[in-house]
């Protein structure tokens, strides 16, 4: 007898325990998008000849280089001729080449300069979420996979994962090769 008045409360217990896992309760998803950057290096000699132009370009489309990608040099030779030649090699991919270079793994060997390509990523980690019911939800709290869907929908969509975090500031002009360029990388599969 005793047993029949235990069974609703062990599954009165059992849908409770239930309710663990991601809480939201806020109207924003806890679920959002995280931009990462990965340095990618490739070491050239100092005065760069044809030989090494062509080794760069093939680099770079072994990464397949394009919007969103941001190329520099790491030059402690100080030669103007290894920064002019990367920006040529950058500006076939409509990129410019940045005048700061991130700090990368490693020093660069004597009579050498480092030409540097950094790519953002934007993904959502977590996603998909089903740790929690929504069924039995009486804190009204939003579901455990709310937002997944819309954010990581957007991370795959942006062109440069990078706006993500500061923006893109508003210019003067309008440049059409922008636009041009993000289109081209949605169209070119990785």
């Amino acid at each position: 007898m005793r047993t029949l008045h235990l069974l609703p409360l062990a599954a009165l217990a059992l849908t409770l325990g239930a309710c663990g896992g991601t809480e939201n309760r806020g109207l924003e998803s806890v679920h959002q998008a995280v931009v990462s950057r990965t340095n990618y290096t490739y070491d050239v000699p100092d005065g760069m000849g044809p030989r090494n132009v062509t080794d760069v370009q093939a680099w770079l489309e072994s990464l397949s280089v394009g919007y969103g990608d941001r190329i520099s040099v790491d030059n402690p030779t100080g030669n103007t001729l290894n920064q002019a030649n990367v920006a040529s090699i950058a500006a076939r991919y409509g990129l410019i080449v940045d005048s700061n270079a991130p700090v990368t793994n490693g020093a660069i060997p004597a009579g050498m300069f480092r030409v540097v390509l950094t790519r953002a990523k934007a993904e959502v980690p977590g996603c998909p979420d089903w740790s929690r019911s929504s069924i039995g939800n009486f804190k009204s709290d939003a579901p455990s996979n709310y937002g997944c869907a819309t954010n990581a929908s957007l991370a795959a969509m942006i062109a440069n994962p990078d706006d993500l975090v500061s923006g893109e500031h508003a210019e003067t002009f309008s440049d059409n090769s922008r636009g041009t360029n993000a289109i081209r990388k949605m169209k070119t599969p990785k």
